[in-house]
């Protein structure tokens, strides 16, 4: 545990599993209280809740679908009533569907678009609504794809382009008030939900991913929350509209 977050309360969405799970223990450990937002995965969100309280942290579990307004504004009440005061939004509630041109539909595109993208124009809109005058901090969550797309994937690459532009245009327009906000844009990482799919270190899909890293290795969840600690700590105070790509030299 440190003290860089003391007394900031965090929203990290879409942290039951994955790399937002990974966001929400890095918060904690850094002192923040830590507010794990789920859409679906109760028992996995309060694993992760169980898992922040073991190491000393603070973290409550609220369940809320980003894309629908009225679950944005209770998750926002819920936070005030259980923290009472709200400092660093971390919009990570996303979904990913890969299929080539010819396989894409109308369904698709809404699913990818609802999540990715009014999810966080909702949720940020709120959150402007809350956060003190001493400001705060805002911090996205892109992708690599968003500017440099694979062939399969023109539906989610387009919405983390969105992403980036929502991104560069807040922080223009929410400077004046103190509230930052930047992009993290993680490379391929190794989370649970790749390793549910049969995939370790000796496939082909991970082994060909690592051997796009200069670094010679997958991301891991923790190593995108230490970002996202360093972007709602006071460290960087002065950075804002910045897109960060977190990758090991992804290429």
């Amino acid at each position: 545990m440190s003290d860089k977050l003391e007394n900031k309360v965090v929203i990290v969405t879409g942290a039951s599993k994955g790399i937002g799970a990974g966001i929400a223990k890095q918060m904690a450990a850094s002192g923040a209280k830590v507010v794990v937002n789920y859409a679906s995965s109760k028992e996995s969100a309060d694993k992760v809740v169980a898992g922040i309280r073991e190491i000393g942290g603070t973290a409550v579990a609220i369940q809320g679908d980003m894309s629908k307004q009225m679950d944005v504004v209770r998750l926002f009440q819920e936070t005030l009533k259980e923290f009472g005061a709200f400092d660093v939004l971390v919009n990570n509630a996303g979904i990913y569907e890969f299929a080539l041109l010819e396989q894409f539909t109308e369904e698709s595109y809404r699913r990818i678009f609802d999540i990715n993208v009014l999810g966080i124009l909702l949720t940020t809109q709120e959150a402007v609504k809350l956060i003190s005058s001493k400001g705060g901090s805002i911090i996205n969550i892109s992708s690599f794809a968003s500017t440099r797309p694979e062939p399969y994937s023109v539906a989610y690459a387009a919405s983390k382009g969105a992403v980036d532009a929502i991104t560069r245009a807040l922080s223009q327009e929410l400077g004046p008030q103190k509230i930052r906000v930047n992009a993290i844009q993680p490379g391929g990482v190794f989370t649970e939900g790749v390793a549910k799919l049969g995939a370790d270190a000796e496939s082909d899909a991970i082994k060909q991913m690592v051997s796009r890293s200069a670094m010679g290795r997958m991301a891991e969840p923790d190593d995108i929350g230490k970002m996202a600690v360093f972007l709602a700590s006071d460290d960087s105070a002065i950075i804002t509209g910045q897109f960060i790509e977190v990758s090991g030299g992804f290429k």
